[in-house]
């Protein structure tokens, strides 16, 4: 079929027309129906260079493999990959996919290979198998290029650890350096390529000389040798760029092009000149040169290796993206993506997606929006100069005509559309690990698919189906899975049976699960696992109560006993208040939800009276002596404690004994000078909201706190504690007009020298409140007080507006309105005696 050659390997050999095809390959492998008639003879290996995801060159690859049928197909990638070639024929594989490889004894030492339908080496696969003709990976194996990788820094709690980088760069606009994983500046021979034509835009350089060019490869449809003439092109250029630049910044291309021209030399031993090279074009001329295999042997010696194992998971466009970090080098995967499925006119059938995605967000778009965006993006890919309307033009059509002008909409497109949420399918019998395995497992019984687009899920705890989903979202958290993440309740209820749940599918989660293998083969035998071991290492209190709280959301029964007898030694052993006070909030959740969920937290319980009341001792002599930022957070602390304590249920009569000493608490620290202000006042706050001080007593701590021998700052930082945050002070300021007049005669009276001091904390309490209240609260101060025994008022209240007291015949009017919406039915009246 081809002629034998004994010089080196020609960038696309000398083609001349050969006898017919066999035929034209099967549809079903990407094969090109317009394909050429005829085979090519070639001298020495097709070396087919191309940009990755490109859907231009994945059609060149084709029609060029249609046109040659090498006996042998070589493609950029790790060997290790070879066993799972045969599964791109699976009918279940669908792209986008990815090769993952991560190191054994370092899952987080992972790299991805992403392939997409439009990928020229996913086209190559497909079209090898289809055809019965060796397919092999050639590029430098993963064991030393995960070697050569440094292990995934964990990222701080608050931050997502930085995802996996791709151990490929085909369009070079930015590589990672896989010793530091920081980007280093090199040369993009498209941008360089593009600007010597003058093109500002190399995308826009790409698109009009690659991407829409016709179906068989080439300018104008004919003669089969127009399908090699893109690589002879492409690779006249490359030369000419690496003899300028060099390695162009990429010292190890050096080592990978030295495997490559290896692996080269056995291919053509055992196949012959007819083979055929499917990789980055930048590579094209270090494999056309001659260099000897001594010296490509030399240049990898002493390699480091690492143990790996290979698989199969699903990818996303989104993840094809530039700006996801994975070297895919396209903006624009789900344009792409059409581009390379549209079998004829790719413009008419985009707008009508286009007009498809704007209809299903209510936006009017008609059949006549459809066709004048067509012309318009003909109209200025003419004036532009170009031989086809690409993404400019289509984007500039539709939003002039569709959008109206709006990027609002334009915007939605973008994401939807041009980058896309499309993630593929691996088939079953792809390799995994067992947790892997497991988990896939779990999804399918509980019908919780992964998803690229994220969506909301909202679970009623009280159907098992629904608490069973809870249980697998919340193990997948205590692993570092974060499929989901839970959000706030759309739902009116707000009962602790309900739960909402952010979930989004991200494709190096299948790192994050590899990862978690390490500690069990199913989800629920490696969370218990990592619970366990997390209590024993943990070394604060909060920490181990936090993990207790999991362990009851999880449903991890195994793990609870080891997990509370860390938190009952943490507990005896810890006396800061601070601490204590720390861990109290999670315990009470605990056992809330752990009734929800019918399991035992009798142990639980105990720990947290205990942990109750020992802060209950240990709080007022904590809270003397401390700085305005140490009074901050124990303020925050006792709000903690006090919510926890309303939700402690141990048994009714230990509950209210519990309470009543907390009361007495809140008491001493409203009471005591050396207390900090704002904690004295988020005290008298909280025994007022309680109906444990009544309002005269309130108004008179109000008093004291406000008097001129008290300094302005303390004062104000008193204010700040009772009636600041999102508590409702501001309605208790217009609803009780006696406490509106403390907080008014002592602002006034603050002295100017003073009051700039004062003026922060003043802003802070008053710029939480709503508006509303605000500006109620602004109108009552603008009227001024009313003078004693004036208008309808009274002489006890001092502003317009308030009544002179409880009006017993309009709150008898209320009480019926309360009965119906409470669903109570009213109880009779007594009859007169």
């Amino acid at each position: 079929m081809s002629a034998r050659a004994t010089a080196g390997p020609s960038t696309v050999g000398q083609a001349t027309t050969g006898p017919a095809s066999a035929g034209p390959a099967p549809a079903d492998a990407g094969s090109s129906t317009t394909g050429p008639a005829s085979t090519v003879s070639f001298a020495g290996p097709l070396l087919l260079g191309v940009r990755h995801h490109g859907p231009g060159s994945a059609r060149a690859v084709l029609a060029a493999l249609d046109a040659a049928r090498p006996a042998a197909v070589l493609i950029e990638g790790p060997p290790e990959g070879d066993a799972l070639l045969p599964l791109a024929a699976d009918p279940q594989m669908r792209p986008p996919v990815a090769l993952l490889a991560h190191a054994v004894d370092d899952p987080g030492r992972a790299a991805f290979w992403p392939l997409a339908e439009f990928s020229p080496e996913w086209v190559a696969i497909r079209w090898a198998l289809a055809h019965d003709v060796p397919v092999r990976f050639i590029d430098l194996p993963a064991t030393h290029s995960l070697a050569l990788k440094e292990p995934r820094r964990e990222a701080p709690a608050e931050e997502s650890a930085p995802a996996p980088v791709s151990a490929e760069d085909g369009d070079r606009d930015g590589d990672t350096d896989r010793d530091t994983d920081e980007v280093t500046p090199v040369v993009d021979p498209i941008r360089v390529l593009a600007e010597t034509a003058g093109y500002d835009d190399p995308e826009r350089w790409w698109e009009d000389v690659v991407e829409h060019r016709s179906p068989d490869g080439s300018a104008t449809t004919g003669a089969a040798t127009d399908a090699l003439a893109p690589f002879t092109a492409l690779a006249e250029a490359m030369t000419v760029l690496r003899e300028a630049y060099g390695d162009g910044g990429q010292p190890r291309d050096a080592v990978r092009e030295a495997y490559m021209r290896i692996q080269l030399r056995a291919a053509r031993k055992e196949f012959g000149d007819g083979v055929a090279v499917v990789c980055g074009a930048w590579h094209v001329p270090a494999l056309a040169a001659r260099t000897t295999l001594a010296a490509d042997r030399a240049l990898l010696k002493g390699l480091p290796k690492v143990r790996t194992e290979m698989t199969w998971v699903p990818w996303t466009h989104r993840r094809l993206a530039r700006h996801s970090g994975y070297g895919a080098g396209i903006d624009s995967p789900g344009w792409y993506g059409h581009l390379f499925g549209a079998a004829d006119r790719p413009i008419e059938r985009w707008m009508t997606k286009v007009a498809g995605l704007l209809r299903e967000e209510d936006r009017f778009v008609s059949t006549a929006h459809v066709i004048e965006a067509v012309r318009l993006a003909e109209t200025l890919a003419a004036m532009r100069g170009r031989p086809l309307a690409g993404l400019s033009e289509t984007t500039d059509a539709v939003r002039a005509v569709m959008c109206e002008g709006s990027d609002v909409p334009l915007a939605l497109i973008q994401d939807r559309l041009v980058v896309g949420e499309t993630l593929g399918e691996v088939p079953d019998s792809a390799p995994a690990v067992p947790l892997q395995r497991d988990l896939t497992r779990s999804q399918r019984t509980l019908r919780l698919k992964p998803e690229a687009l994220e969506r909301e899920l909202d679970l009623d705890l009280r159907k098992e189906t629904d608490a069973a989903k809870s249980r697998l979202l919340h193990r997948l958290r205590l692993l570092s899975i974060g499929w989901g993440e839970p959000a706030e309740s759309q739902s009116r209820s707000t009962g602790t049976f309900r739960e909402s749940w952010r979930l989004r599918w991200e494709p190096e989660l299948h790192v994050r699960v590899a990862e978690a293998g390490v500690w069990g083969t199913t989800v629920e035998t490696a969370a218990t696992a990592k619970a366990e071991s997390g209590a024993l290492a943990a070394t604060a209190l909060s920490e181990v109560t936090a993990l207790a709280e999991h362990c009851l959301l999880a449903g991890l029964p195994d793990a609870l006993p080891v997990v509370m007898k860390a938190l009952a030694d943490r507990a005896a052993l810890d006396a800061d208040v601070g601490h204590l006070a720390d861990a109290l909030p999670a315990l009470a959740r605990s056992l809330r939800y752990g009734d929800v969920r019918s399991t035992d937290t009798a142990a639980l319980a105990e720990v947290a009276a205990g942990l109750a009341e020992r802060i209950c001792v240990g709080l007022p002599p904590a809270c003397t002596g401390l700085d305005t930022d140490g009074a901050e957070a124990l303020r925050r602390q006792v709000d903690g404690v006090h919510s926890a304590i309303g939700l402690l249920v141990a048994g009714a009569a230990t509950a209210e004994g519990l309470r009543d000493r907390w009361g007495a608490v809140l008491r001493k620290l409203a009471g005591r000078d050396t207390v900090a202000g704002i904690i004295r006042g988020r005290a008298t706050r909280l025994l007022l909201d309680e109906g444990r001080l009544t309002e005269d007593e309130a108004a008179r701590l109000m008093g004291l706190a406000l008097s001129p021998g008290t300094p302005p700052t303390d004062a104000a930082a008193w204010i700040e504690g009772f009636v600041g945050g999102a508590s409702g002070g501001g309605m208790l300021l217009v609803h009780d007009d006696r406490l509106l007049s403390l907080v008014d005669t002592w602002l006034t009276g603050v002295p100017a020298d003073t009051f700039t001091d004062v003026l922060p904390l003043l802003r802070r309490t008053f710029s939480a409140y709503e508006p509303g209240v605000r500006r109620t609260l602004g109108e009552l101060v603008r009227r001024g007080p009313v003078p004693e025994g004036a208008g309808n008022y009274g002489t006890d209240h001092t502003y317009p507006g308030f009544g002179p007291g409880l009006d017993p015949e309009r709150a008898d009017a209320v009480e019926p309105v309360l009965h119906l919406l409470l669903g109570r039915t009213p109880e009779p009246a007594e009859a007169p005696a």
